[in-house]
């Protein structure tokens, strides 16, 4: 038996979570599937799943092979495409992450563009409010926002987004006016749960300490839409990043308050692993997003800008 093909079954298995599920999409038997993980671990001497009538489990020596497996996989994959040159057509499971409202808003409708140009490869598109270890979770690319820590890997910057602080009007007209930060603490104020109770601000001039403003807020959520939408429904002032709320500003359900208080810009990026840009999917993708993206974003930052300047 070929042990590439049967590595590639295993692997499969693992990912559907049951051998029959691996045999449907691979159109073998579940007994075909079986044979090939069997032969695997006659050759390696060691249990590599734990099987019930219904499910599989891996054993710690398939927790350790799986990822080698994967490993070895990706990198016959990228040879494959390398040595092909420009005759290779990208194909294969593309897999990417972001965060959870940028992801929605601007990555998913290109990502559909991208699949109807590529009808080779497929994706999985994983949105998480939280970092994601591109290395260890096997992603190929991820959209991130602010500072990049990871010098590891290739990032192409796309732009970039600020917070601002939002209210309804109806909101703004019932309550004092605020032209500085301070003044937040007459004000209600809708808060994410996952956030400290306070907002920082840009130094006054001339200062190199931030303002910081401390608050109780009336309404704590964990969830951007439900904070988007408490804000436009009245219930108090939300500070959002500027690509969450850009298009309720600019059908006037929010204002803009506080616009040239902010702290500086933060830098938005297409990243993946060095090991990953050649595959040509990867590389495909990249090329594809890489200007939708920066369009994208510019129109957004674009957008802001004029709610603050015609605010201010």
């Amino acid at each position: 038996m070929d042990r590439l093909d049967a590595m590639k079954v295993f692997v499969l298995a693992v990912d559907e979570g049951s051998l029959a599920a691996a045999g449907r999409k691979l159109g073998r038997s579940p007994a075909a599937v079986s044979r090939a993980i069997a032969f695997l671990e006659q050759r390696l001497g060691a249990e590599l799943l734990h099987r019930t009538t219904r499910s599989i489990k891996l054993s710690v020596e398939g927790e350790r092979y799986v990822e080698v497996c994967r490993r070895v996989l990706a990198e016959l994959e990228e040879a494959e495409d390398i040595a092909a040159g420009p005759r290779s057509t990208p194909r294969g499971l593309l897999t990417i992450t972001a965060p959870v409202v940028s992801g929605e808003m601007a990555l998913r409708p290109i990502l559909d563009a991208f699949l109807d140009a590529y009808p080779a490869v497929s994706a999985k598109l994983l949105l998480f409010d939280r970092a994601v270890n591109l290395i260890e979770e096997r992603i190929d690319v991820a959209l991130r926002i602010g500072p990049l820590a990871d010098s590891a890997m290739v990032a192409i910057r796309l732009g970039e987004v600020s917070r601002v602080v939002v209210a309804a009007p109806r909101y703004l007209k019932q309550h004092p006016r605020i032209t500085e930060p301070r003044d937040l603490s007459k004000h209600q104020i809708v808060a994410m749960a996952h956030l400290p109770n306070s907002w920082t601000f840009a130094p006054y001039p001339g200062s190199s300490a931030p303002r910081i403003v401390r608050f109780n807020p009336r309404l704590i959520v964990n969830s951007t839409y439900a904070a988007v939408a408490s804000a436009v429904a009245g219930r108090g002032l939300a500070r959002m990043y500027s690509y969450q709320v850009a298009e309720r500003v600019a059908r006037g359900d929010l204002e803009v308050v506080l616009g040239d208080d902010e702290d500086p810009e933060m830098p938005v990026h297409l990243i993946c692993p060095q090991g990953r840009l050649p595959v040509l999917k990867v590389r495909a993708f990249t090329d594809f997003a890489v200007p939708r993206l920066k369009k994208e974003f510019a129109g957004l930052k674009r957008s802001i800008r004029r709610a603050v300047h015609h605010g201010s």
